[in-house]
């Protein structure tokens, strides 16, 4: 999963969701550098992608990507979740889309230390809302496009958009059987870690 749904996922306190988006930024074992609750946050964020990398729906919805792309395949169902997760908001979600990522764009820029690229990324993603911009399909291919500048074959990453484009209904509905799960499964994390 990407941004949007590792924040959503991660339950309503601060410092859990400041987790949930750490996680991508914030390697190895984790040995009280952050409080406690944002540790619980990363922890968290590493069990959804396990969940998720296992799962066999997402695994049927590599399936559909041609051998070519297979290889991104778990960049472009991460990031075409994302737009799943925000088009269909109003589905798994009380708060409104724009409340939630303006509340969440307050509390990243509110740290005063943010992990790794998170320090630079933090501010571009605020001024430009990256989170609420996933609900429009077409802002992907400018995610791929700035992705792909950081491989040396970006060519393969860009042509996923014409996939996704094709695949739009079939990842559609693979997300609508998927994402349910995995915010029961991020619920029983978070239960059993909040009774240890």
């Amino acid at each position: 999963m990407n941004y949007l749904a590792h924040l959503h996922l991660a339950g309503p306190e601060p410092d859990a969701q400041l987790g949930g988006l750490y996680g991508d930024f914030v390697k190895g074992p984790l040995r009280g550098a952050w409080p406690a609750p944002i540790e619980r946050g990363i922890r968290l964020h590493r069990r959804i992608d396990a969940f998720t990398d296992t799962h066999s729906l997402v695994l049927h919805a590599r399936s559909r990507f041609p051998g070519a792309r297979r290889r991104y395949a778990g960049i472009l169902i991460d990031l075409f979740f994302d737009h799943c997760l925000a088009r269909d908001w109003a589905e798994y979600a009380d708060e409104p889309l724009g409340t939630f990522t303006s509340r969440m764009y307050r509390l990243l820029l509110a740290q005063p230390a943010l992990p790794g690229k998170l320090a630079d990324i933090a501010p571009r993603m605020a001024r430009h809302d990256w989170l609420g911009s996933y609900r429009d399909f077409k802002v992907l291919e400018q995610v791929l496009a700035n992705m792909s500048r950081r491989l040396s074959r970006p060519e393969a990453l860009i042509a996923g958009m014409a996939d996704l484009e094709r695949l739009y209904l079939p990842l559609s509905e693979d997300f609508r059987q998927f994402y349910p799960a995995l915010m029961s499964h991020a619920r029983e994390v978070e239960s059993s870690a909040s009774s240890a």
